[in-house]
């Protein structure tokens, strides 16, 4: 049989690759919020000639307006993006008029979004609001359906553990995105995170129910030799439902579905993988870590230990 929670401070160490870079960028560079958190505007216009301007061309008409925090992003079907600080709509008719100006070229507005600094940080904490009621809810959960065994309490935390750990590599993920390809943190992103915490959360739940009814079964068995054989049980099922169905979709979606949905694609593919890879590699080796009061000898095994 397949020893994985052997090897748990191996896939701890791997988690921790994957998720400390993100962390690092994020502290140094900060989380790149879109105005969706933190206010402001979004511009998206076409050019009627199809000649796109230069960048430094649509800088230049900002600047003079006053909004020196632009940025233009350009689209591979000739579209240019612009993000700035807020502004009116009057603001906004005579940044069109004067880049048509500028350009000489005619104009048309595919998108204007504007929002506000106090809508953007009632946004970014009613998000905030959403995770935490959501792990608060998976622990009371879990509790109460776990609440014929020992210590079910221990099964919530786990789970919300590994749901924080599956968090921490999309946020690590879209920290990177960000210097790489100008992802932000959107209302899509929101989305996105809070698909995957349900996803994640609905696979841990099955591997902590299979360990649940194994332990009334073997109830001489080591936990630690339970909990292996119960992941090992749920690992075909848990590679069926996630990674060959699932993350297919998202992959041709991630690969044809086009600019706009890509990187909520590729954002729900990673997380949704991180959910499957945390059930088996990080929730039950927690569990077991407590179960068996690891971190009073500093992390380390029973045999370990008795040496």
């Amino acid at each position: 049989m397949l020893d994985i929670l052997g090897k748990r401070y191996v896939f701890f160490g791997i988690s921790l690759l994957l998720i400390v870079p993100g962390l690092i960028v994020m502290a140094i560079f900060g989380l790149p919020l879109s105005i969706d958190f933190k206010g402001g505007t979004l511009l998206e216009i076409q050019f009627a000639s199809g000649n796109l301007p230069s960048t430094d061309q649509i800088l230049s008409v900002y600047n003079d307006l006053g909004l020196t925090d632009a940025q233009v992003t350009t689209t591979s079907n000739g579209v240019m993006i612009i993000r700035s600080s807020f502004m009116s709509d009057e603001l906004r008719s005579t940044v069109v008029n004067e880049l048509e100006k500028k350009v000489n070229d005619q104009i048309t507005v595919r998108r204007f979004d504007s929002v506000g600094p106090t809508i953007g940080r009632e946004v970014a904490g009613r998000a905030a609001i959403a995770v935490g009621a959501a792990a608060i809810a998976v622990i009371i959960y879990i509790t109460f359906a776990f609440r014929g065994i020992p210590n079910a309490f221990r099964y919530g935390v786990c789970a919300v553990i590994a749901m924080l750990h599956d968090v921490l590599v999309v946020i690590s993920l879209v920290s990177i995105g960000g210097q790489l390809f100008g992802w932000q943190v959107d209302a899509l992103f929101l989305t996105a995170l809070l698909s995957v915490i349900g996803f994640s959360v609905q696979d841990k739940v099955v591997v902590f129910d299979r360990i649940r009814e194994n332990s009334m079964i073997y109830r001489k068995l080591d936990f630690e030799k339970l909990a292996n054989h119960s992941i090992v049980q749920t690992l075909q099922r848990s590679i069926n439902t996630q990674l060959m169905t699932v993350e297919y979709m998202l992959l041709a979606l991630a690969l044809f579905g086009g600019v706009t949905l890509r990187e909520f694609a590729v954002i729900l593919l990673v997380g949704l993988f991180m959910g499957t890879y945390s059930s088996i590699f990080i929730a039950a080796p927690t569990l077991v870590i407590w179960e068996n009061g690891e971190w009073r000898r500093w992390f380390h095994r029973k045999n370990q230990a008795a040496a």
